[in-house]
């Protein structure tokens, strides 16, 4: 059976209800600009720490916690950031995350533009804080950007340039920081740099975005999205049992991927590997994942197996985590090493846009902003978790070693974190594939409406035979929506292929 042809004319679709603004694209633009501005003020001092240290006069652990300050804050502060998000509206939670990202940067830089500060560390931490609060609002926005305004076949791509545009930005710090730093008096440089793009996407938010949704929605789904208040919303999502599944399962792969990126240097530096080839690691994981997730993205968008899509991708990471936590326990292999982190981040980061459309498409009509903030709240305390355990079960080993760790002491044996570490992405795992099914209510929502207008459709398209849902009251023909149509396919979360869905009886 054919797809639906869509509307070939503006007229046309706006007889149908349903509308697709250009300026979305302005929107996902701002947000991916902000996101990516706020993972670099994240981790800009870590490739540089030891220097960083050395220009303020502080200690190591004091660095660390610049970085740490954003897994403490967002734990506390992730609830508020999901109320305001769906209470008071996407626009105005996108131009305050942008200020307070700009404050934070600047905050940052006092330090360098003033001749005498007496606690530079205050001025530092104060700022990444402001910076925590803004990841909080910013982390949260692309669900609910791609829900109010792209239309259906565009969602999870929309969902995948948002969400990857965090991790690239923790790349660009990774490689950016060590470039701009070769002494002391480069951190000024470094802090100045950093403020241009999120002075941009500060500038950007005020003045390009002018509301929360479009005067138009995009899709059905858009059309009844939802205004629950916040309590009651969340009383939905904790009565779920495929959405407290889901957060469970995916929030706790996001404590392992954060363990992972956090420990990547420590482990293989005990094994004779560079700081240089660990940087190379981390980088390849990024890369990979972000190139999965466009491939991944674009797959679900036309065929809608949300469900499929994360179960195999999660088996194949808890693969790949296994293998990690073997090869990085012997020496020499450095293409192995190279494969597996590639092939962990293109698995595991990919399937992390399609985790937060299942979390809106399992929990509708509760807003889009609890369902996906709540799941990378608890990811963040499970990260945090997840490395104290890790970074507590290493013992010391005096025997002789390659180590190339400069922390002077005796080098740590992290086989049985590493080991603890692919038994949890496994269970995570496990976790969903096992017990995770559930209806795709928002697509059922729009199965039963109309379809969402198309912008770009060929002139052909109005010499296709019309779907059968289409067909007119008081014809012969069935009005049913299979499987194949745009916006219905597939509505179950199974293995098995979905069953018609019955549209609503003529008036």
């Amino acid at each position: 059976m054919a797809r639906p042809a869509a509307p070939a004319t503006p007229a046309l679709g706006a007889l149908r209800g349903y509308r697709a603004y250009a300026r979305r694209w302005v929107f996902l633009l701002v947000l991916s600009l902000l996101s990516c501005s706020n993972a670099t003020l994240w981790l800009s001092f870590a490739p540089v720490a030891d220097t960083t240290a050395r220009r303020f006069l502080l200690s190591t652990k004091q660095i660390n916690w610049l970085s740490m300050v954003y897994l403490v804050v967002s734990i506390p502060s992730g609830v508020a950031a999901i109320w305001f998000l769906d209470s008071v509206g996407l626009r105005w939670a996108t131009v305050l995350c942008a200020w307070l990202n700009f404050a934070g940067s600047v905050l940052r830089s006092v330090p360098c533009m003033l001749v005498k500060v007496q606690d530079p560390f205050a001025f530092l931490m104060s700022g990444q804080s402001l910076c925590a609060l803004a990841q909080t609002l910013v982390i949260f926005s692309p669900a609910k950007l791609a829900a109010l305004w792209f239309p259906e076949h565009q969602r999870a791509t929309a969902n995948m340039i948002g969400t990857m545009s965090n991790p690239l930005g923790i790349l660009v710090a990774n490689l950016l920081s060590p470039a701009l730093v070769k002494k002391e008096e480069d951190i000024s440089m470094m802090l100045g740099i950093y403020i241009i793009p999120a002075g941009l996407a500060c500038l950007m938010a005020t003045a390009c975005l002018w509301e929360s949704v479009p005067p138009t929605p995009p899709s059905a789904g858009a059309a009844r999205s939802t205004s629950e208040k916040f309590l009651d919303g969340l009383k939905l999502l904790t009565r779920n049992k495929a959405y407290v599944t889901l957060a469970v399962g995916f929030g706790g792969g996001i404590g392992v991927f954060t363990s992972f990126s956090a420990l990547l240097e420590q482990v293989l530096c005990v094994k004779g590997y560079s700081n240089e080839f660990a940087g190379l690691c981390g980088a390849l994981f990024i890369v990979f994942g972000i190139l999965g997730a466009l491939v991944l993205g674009l797959y679900v968008d036309q065929t809608k197996r949300f469900t499929e899509a994360l179960k195999i991708g999660l088996c194949l990471t808890s693969m790949a985590c296994a293998a990690f936590a073997v090869v990085s326990q012997l020496q020499d292999q450095k293409l192995a090493l190279a494969a597996t982190c590639s092939l962990l981040g293109l698995f595991g980061f990919s399937v992390a846009p399609v985790a937060m459309e299942l979390a809106v498409e399992c929990s509708f009509p509760v807003g889009e902003g609890a369902a996906a903030g709540l799941v990378f709240v608890l990811g963040q305390a499970a990260g945090m978790l997840i490395v104290v355990l890790l970074t507590a079960l290493p013992v010391r080993r005096a025997q002789p070693s390659v180590s190339t760790c400069h922390d002077g002491q005796d080098p740590l044996d992290w086989q049985v974190s590493v080991l603890l570490m692919a038994g949890l992405c496994t269970f995570f795992s496990c976790l969903l594939v096992l017990f995770f099914r559930t209806p795709y209510r928002r697509l059922q929502a729009e199965a039963s409406g109309s379809p969402s207008v198309q912008e770009d459709v060929s002139p052909a398209a109005t010499d296709r035979t019309p779907h059968p849902a289409a067909a007119p009251c008081g014809s012969s023909e069935p009005r049913t929506a299979p499987a194949g149509s745009v916006g219905a396919a597939p509505l179950q979360s199974s293995w098995l292929e979905p069953a018609l869905l019955t549209l609503p009886p003529c008036s």
